[in-house]
């Protein structure tokens, strides 16, 4: 078992450390690069909070997209067969549920990447209506 502090806890520590500390006594590039490694670290932190349930939901949609009842297979191979059969045409739009899984997972992608990006917190567009 292990105790406090936490994985992200830690990454926290850190980023706060080279933001509040670090940062200021800092100038040009090597302030920017402080800067880009507190994002790289918070980011981190959204990946072990978000990634493991964002995985499992991820591979859910494509199983039932795919009709793959092949609970082993890798996210990596899952979104590989996707895109094949997208290439194929067998999958498109039209597909019932197609755009609702690539919505949930470019959003699940933006809040673990970039949260603050203005278009997440705005209800996902409809598709255009020569896909339905």
């Amino acid at each position: 078992m292990t105790d406090s502090p936490s994985a992200d806890q830690l990454l926290a520590a850190v980023a706060q450390w080279l933001r509040d500390e670090a940062m200021p006594q800092l100038a040009g590039a090597t302030a920017y690069q402080a800067r880009v490694a507190a994002g790289l670290l918070d980011t981190v932190a959204r990946q072990l909070a978000l990634g493991p349930a964002a995985d499992a939901a991820e591979a859910d949609r494509l199983h039932a997209l795919l009709g793959q009842p092949d609970a082993a297979l890798p996210l990596a191979d899952l979104n590989q067969r996707l895109a094949d059969a997208i290439a194929a045409g067998q999958l498109g739009l039209h597909t019932p549920g197609l755009a609702a899984h690539l919505w949930a997972t470019s959003r699940t992608k933006l809040a673990i990447d970039q949260p603050r990006y203005d278009g997440l917190h705005r209800p996902p567009e409809p598709p255009p209506p020569d896909a339905a």
